[in-house]
């Protein structure tokens, strides 16, 4: 603060006494307003809560660049594993229809085997019944007919099994009731 000088070293003069009293008035006044500002409470105060506003204010910045960038990061992610799944759901899919193809292929010529089957086994049995005696004549006119002109007997024949499918489910139908 001031140093303070010991008693015996006065002023040489009015002019160096004068100088001293300027130079203790401004060390005095420095220490007044020292005194005032540790005084003024609110004014620190004032200047604290200024100082934690703009700390505050950095603080959320950083918080929301932050949150941007975690944002960004998640968003990324999220959309490489919904590629994935995608890709992965694709290639799943690829594969189920090439089963499902090789399935579909494999009982289209089941099928077409048991019916080249059938018709061969219905073809012997047309010419046996047309060449057994047993069978009455009209039966075997029919069947000749049949074996000449292939479709109308299987469009007659379908219908015959629809009509006979139809009756089964209504008698099955009227029993429940």
């Amino acid at each position: 603060m001031t140093h303070r000088k010991p008693h015996g070293s006065g002023a040489k003069g009015p002019d160096e006494l004068r100088r001293q009293i300027e130079e203790t008035r401004g060390q005095l006044g420095d220490t007044v307003a020292q005194l005032v500002g540790r005084a003024d409470v609110k004014g620190r105060a004032l200047a604290r809560a200024a100082d934690l506003r703009d700390k505050a204010g950095a603080m959320t910045v950083q918080l929301r660049v932050g949150a941007a960038q975690a944002g960004h990061g998640v968003q990324g992610r999220a959309a490489r594993a919904g590629r994935l799944m995608q890709d992965h759901a694709v290639r799943a899919g690829h594969g189920a229809q090439g089963g499902m193809a090789k399935a579909g292929h494999l009982v289209q010529e089941r099928a077409g085997q048991g019916g080249h089957a059938l018709q061969d086994r219905t073809l012997r049995a047309g010419r046996t019944a047309r060449s057994d005696t047993r069978v009455p004549r009209p039966v075997r006119s029919a069947l000749g007919a049949a074996s000449r002109h292939p479709r109308p007997a299987l469009l007659l024949c379908a219908a015959g099994a629809a009509v006979l499918g139809a009756a089964v489910i209504w008698r099955r139908v009227d029993r429940r009731s």
